[in-house]
């Protein structure tokens, strides 16, 4: 199948394609509403109960339900797993508190994302059956982190945040909060968007002294090089950098009339086989079988907001990663104090932080070219803190849902990790 190596300099994946491919992928999520895939779309609060007991407490895995507030005011929901079913691990009835991991999801996704398969194949049972101390995150705007302290969900002001304010805001409150909560410093392991914003916070000095390590699956950093044409038309669509006024509303939700609309219009087009999004989008995925996808459409997609996506598409466009371009010079001057807006450089993630890397060869989003651009940036990191694995074969989604994964890429991300506990 793929081949696997710890790579120095060179060789990685860029999470900005990541989160591109969830854009993309979200809108084929989108599209199958159209094509007549039966989706779950239960927003809001969450009425019948949270991700413990729809996922994890049925399984016999302890779960507990927390909420963190951001410093702009957005109030996230997390979940923990802090045992295995046989007890093994850290919380609160255990005499020995495991090793804290922090999982986050991509973009038009939620935590759910990771524990849609069986307690042998999903990620997070998978790290709490080896003592690990499991902390899911859901990001603002998704289904289960849609309140806020003094904004409504229906108001624009709500949706008026781009990936920037994840970087800056929420992931160091759910970092701050985890190693307040367990008093140890947590790993993290993103996907997708949750590689970005990783990326993008650790070139910034955030957050790398409160972790012990990273692990990025399918990382983005760059998106010049996606290759799926809906991909590609979706991200010109968006750099109309006036997209939110386009659309009318200032949350992209995949299964609104507005989104599903542009999609139709895009399957409508010479090229595009809108009865196979998936595989157009994500790259054609080696192990994913048809009930994964089957409840992974029951669950997901979710909202993100206008602005998100239009920064997404600024990424593509502009073969860069920066804060998001208001466009006009005085804007950026008033926001950045400066007229264009600054660049996330990759070079500055400390040399010496632990950073473990997997991408795959069929990923059409997080292409193995924006990866090795990536890669390239790293090429002063310590030697023995880098480590990168390349799977020939894998796409974007077989990361997380893929019924291989615990083979091919979970038993080497473990050992990773356990090598900085």
């Amino acid at each position: 199948m793929g081949t696997t190596a710890a790579h120095r300099p060179g060789l990685l994946l860029s999470p900005a394609a990541a989160a591109v491919a969830l854009l993309f992928l979200s809108s084929s999520l989108s599209l199958a509403v159209v094509v007549g895939a039966r989706v779950i779309h239960p927003y809001g609060s969450g009425g019948g109960g949270g991700p413990c007991a729809l996922a994890v407490a049925p399984l016999g895995y302890p779960c507990e339900e927390h909420q963190v507030t951001t410093a702009d005011g957005y109030i996230l929901s997390l979940q923990r797993i802090p045992r295995g079913r046989g007890g093994g691990g850290g919380g609160a009835s255990s005499s020995r508190a495991g090793q804290p991991v922090l999982l986050q999801h991509g973009v038009l996704v939620d935590g759910m994302s990771w524990l849609l398969a069986s307690p042998e194949e999903s990620l997070p049972f998978i790290l709490a059956d080896r003592g690990f101390d499991v902390w899911i995150a859901n990001n603002r705007g998704t289904r289960w982190s849609r309140r806020h302290v003094s904004l409504d969900p229906s108001s624009r002001l709500y949706w008026n945040w781009s990936w920037d304010d994840l970087v800056v805001n929420d992931l160091p409150a759910m970092v701050d909060f985890v190693n307040t909560q367990t008093g140890q410093k947590p790993h993290y392991i993103g996907h997708s968007m949750g590689t970005l914003v990783a990326l993008a916070a650790f070139s910034e000095g955030r957050v790398v002294d409160q972790l012990k390590s990273a692990a990025l699956l399918t990382p983005v950093a760059y998106l010049a090089h996606i290759t799926t044409p809906i991909g590609i038309l979706l991200a010109k669509a968006f750099v109309g950098e006036a997209l939110s006024d386009f659309l009318g509303v200032a949350e992209f939700d995949p299964l609104a009339p507005p989104v599903t609309n542009l999609i139709r219009a895009f399957c409508r087009r010479p090229g595009m086989n809108c009865y196979d999004l998936l595989g157009s989008v994500t790259g054609k995925n080696y192990c994913l079988n048809s009930s994964a996808v089957d409840v992974f459409l029951k669950y997901e997609p979710q909202p993100a907001s206008t602005k998100t996506m239009v920064h997404f598409a600024q990424t593509v466009r502009d073969g860069v990663l920066t804060k998001y371009d208001y466009v006009l010079p005085e804007r950026n001057i008033a926001s950045y104090g400066q007229a264009e807006p600054p660049v996330y450089r990759m070079s500055g993630i400390p040399a010496g932080f632990p950073l473990f890397l997997s991408y795959g060869g069929r990923d059409s989003l997080a292409d193995p070219a924006d990866v090795r651009l990536l890669l390239q940036d790293l090429r002063g990191h310590d030697r023995d803190k880098l480590t990168v694995q390349y799977l020939d074969q894998f796409a974007h989604l077989d990361f997380i849902i893929g019924v291989c994964a615990k083979d091919y890429v979970y038993k080497d991300m473990i050992a990773f990790l356990n090598r900085f506990n």
